[in-house]
């Protein structure tokens, strides 16, 4: 027999299995000797009361045995008469090549920048000496801008496929099984170069290619159809479908789309700033406690309002991380956020953006397709203008920022490369930082203590997702005008975070398949 019950935990009783397996006997109304077993199905945190609490779904089994939490794929190796090249090995170009192993199909993985354990050394570099490489950074690498972030694995985009099965192939790769689980699952900074180092392995062992420090520099496009590409200027590769999974940072492919005429479309987007709370602070507000119960996680939050007609709201919020400079070039200052398995930092960030329309671009209209990109580029200049030319980030105290004062000084920070003092509001467009401060009055009279003097704004937040789609069919994923290639994740403007281009990059996979097919 197996009865699903759920169970209102307190925090001290969420680590013992012992008491988890009394309290759902008694749930079950089975005797607890009669009891073998139990298997948490769903956890998630309420705090909306007094005291914070787990709600937990766990199974029951009484003289029943448990089978396996997830199923393992086994992979067969290609019988190599059909080959795919995927640009990039983000999410979407890694999930794409399990994909296309399990359906029999030889999958080349093409990286402009290096594996995972030499990216650290361009990590470094730009941590603790401002040095950019602009193939190898926090964007560009095995893994993408995904291995070196928070791996938060929550999505809304539940209809486009099965997320269990995305989740259980990072599990199968190295993942603790807690993601299967969370409401709200991470794996974390610490933990994800080996996940997608093992994901590497899989695609060698069982047949597929891995090229790194190969850039794709040209596309071979004859009568409307995709033949193959150009690495490094110098070298062709064929293949008979090509999946360009190069996520929102390469602004070179969208440049190369472009030559080639290959369609591209603007779409909405959102800019702005990290904000950044001691930890400590935002624990206090969301759990209602004077210190988190060590059985609580680091608390995150969600906000968001409508200012002046537009969005204003947090993103790609870490508890307990820190903020790290993910420029792609020099001369540009770029932040985003990220945090370790633990998140123990004292700190905790997020985005804090404003959406941007096509209202907001007239003054780069000239761009055309491109006035998205070149709105970021002159924030992301403007921000690294008002510093020293290292990668040193603008910042003020959230009150300041209202007040329209530059701040006199600035609390501690977990921006490794420093912050010095300036008016946020001389380096945002005025679109924007308005609209900010308003969203921050809105937020200080929602959640009491979130408007602060010791939280700082650090700007500047660019890169929340692409500014340009890359259109394809719907049936068949097939950009709508070139045949055989297939635009996937967040830089073709499909996803937004790692399980939804994980998803998208299976999916086009499965689309390949039966495009193959058809050859």
């Amino acid at each position: 027999m197996i009865k699903e019950v759920d169970l209102l935990l307190k925090p001290a009783l969420i680590g013992s299995n012992e008491a988890i397996r009394k309290i759902a006997a008694r749930k079950a109304n089975i005797p607890v000797e009669k009891v073998n077993a139990i298997r948490i199905l769903k956890r998630s945190i309420d705090a909306r009361k007094k005291t914070p609490h787990f709600w937990v779904k766990v199974a029951v089994y009484s003289g029943e045995k448990m089978g396996a939490l997830y199923e393992t794929v086994k992979f067969a190796k290609p019988d190599n008469r059909f080959t795919v090249g995927i640009i990039g090995s983000g999410p979407a170009g890694m999930f794409a090549a399990l994909r296309l192993l399990e359906l029999g199909i030889k999958p080349v993985i093409l990286e402009r920048g290096s594996d995972v354990q030499l990216r650290r050394r361009d990590l470094r570099a730009i941590q603790q000496e401002g040095k950019v490489n602009p193939d190898s950074n926090y964007c560009f690498g095995e893994g993408g801008a995904g291995t070196y972030s928070d791996g938060k694995l929550y999505t809304r985009s539940t209809k486009r496929g099965d997320l269990r099965k995305i989740t259980a192939r990072l599990v199968q790769h190295g993942a603790v099984e807690d993601i299967l689980v969370d409401t709200h699952p991470h794996v974390g900074s610490n933990k994800l170069p080996k996940i997608v180092e093992n994901i590497r392995k899989t695609i060698l062992e069982n047949g597929g290619e891995y090229h790194f420090n190969s850039k794709v520099t040209d596309l071979i496009v004859d009568d409307q159809k995709i033949k193959g590409v150009v690495i490094n200027d110098n070298q062709e590769r064929i293949f008979d479908a090509v999946i360009l999974a190069t996520g929102h940072s390469a602004r070179d492919i969208f440049e190369l789309l472009q030559s080639k005429k290959i369609f591209m479309e603007q779409k909405p987007f959102a800019m702005g700033v990290r904000i950044e709370h001691p930890q400590a602070l935002i624990d206090k507000i969301q759990y209602k406690m004077p210190e988190r119960d060590s059985n609580l996680p680091a608390a995150s939050y969600s906000l968001n309002c409508q200012i002046n007609g537009r969005g204003v709201y947090s993103f790609c919020m870490c508890p307990g991380g820190i903020v790290i400079p993910a420029a792609t070039a020099p001369g540009e200052i770029v932040l985003n956020g990220m945090s370790v398995s633990r998140r123990d930092s004292p700190f905790a960030n997020s985005g804090m953006v404003v959406e941007i329309t096509e209202n907001d671009l007239a003054k780069y209209k000239e761009f055309g397709v491109f006035a998205g990109i070149e709105l970021q580029k002159a924030v992301e200049k403007a921000t690294f203008d008002a510093g020293d030319g290292s990668q040193k980030a603008p910042a003020q105290r959230v009150t300041d920022f209202v007040r329209h004062k530059v701040s006199g000084s600035l609390p501690d920070t977990s921006y490794i490369p420093g912050i010095f003092s300036a008016d946020l509001h001389e380096i945002l467009p005025e679109n924007i930082s308005a609209r900010l401060t308003g969203g921050l009055k809105y937020f200080s009279k929602r959640v009491n203590g979130y408007y602060t003097d010791e939280a700082i704004l650090l700007g500047s937040e660019t890169r929340t997702s692409s500014p340009i789609r890359i259109p394809r069919d719907k049936d068949s994923y097939q950009h709508v005008e070139v045949e055989g290639l297939f635009p996937a994740g967040e830089g073709a403007g499909y996803a937004g975070g790692i399980l939804s281009a994980a998803i998208d990059g299976h999916n086009s996979a499965s689309l390949v398949a039966k495009f193959i097919k058809t050859l």
